[in-house]
């Protein structure tokens, strides 16, 4: 015997939230204000990108935004990939700003945190996350 399932509008909406829900039903929002970037060539391969956001969810919105930066400028100056060493972020007054730190190089470089620029910046632009 089948039984008809009864499913609340809200969970209907939130079940079709590109965001997700809060607790009591409520659709949660993620629309970020992205404020700019910052590029500094530190030595070679190594640059820094310094962003700014409102906005964000958590420090994963922020490093998201300085990684497609990364990706961006890797194919601006002509390389396919880049290494992640670090970022650091912090939160003020509803400003997010983040400070991170890539290698780029025309080979996939060794270690764990290595991203394909052309990849990477494709789906930023998908995604609507401004880069360099």
């Amino acid at each position: 015997m089948l039984r008809a399932a009864i499913i609340s509008p809200v969970a209907l909406v939130c079940a079709g939230a590109v965001s997700g829900c809060e607790a009591g039903g409520e659709v949660s929002r993620f629309s970020p204000d992205y404020q700019g970037i910052e590029t500094r060539l530190l030595d070679g391969d190594l640059v820094n990108f310094h962003v700014r956001m409102a906005g964000a969810r958590t420090a994963e919105d922020v490093d998201r935004y300085a990684e497609c930066a990364a990706a961006q400028y890797t194919l601006i100056r002509g390389y396919g990939f880049a290494r992640h060493l670090r970022t650091n972020v912090d939160e003020e007054g509803g400003i997010w700003r983040g400070d991170a730190v890539y290698t780029i190089s025309p080979a996939l470089p060794r270690g764990l945190k290595t991203i394909d620029a052309e990849v990477v910046a494709a789906d930023c632009a998908e995604n609507g996350i401004p880069m360099v």
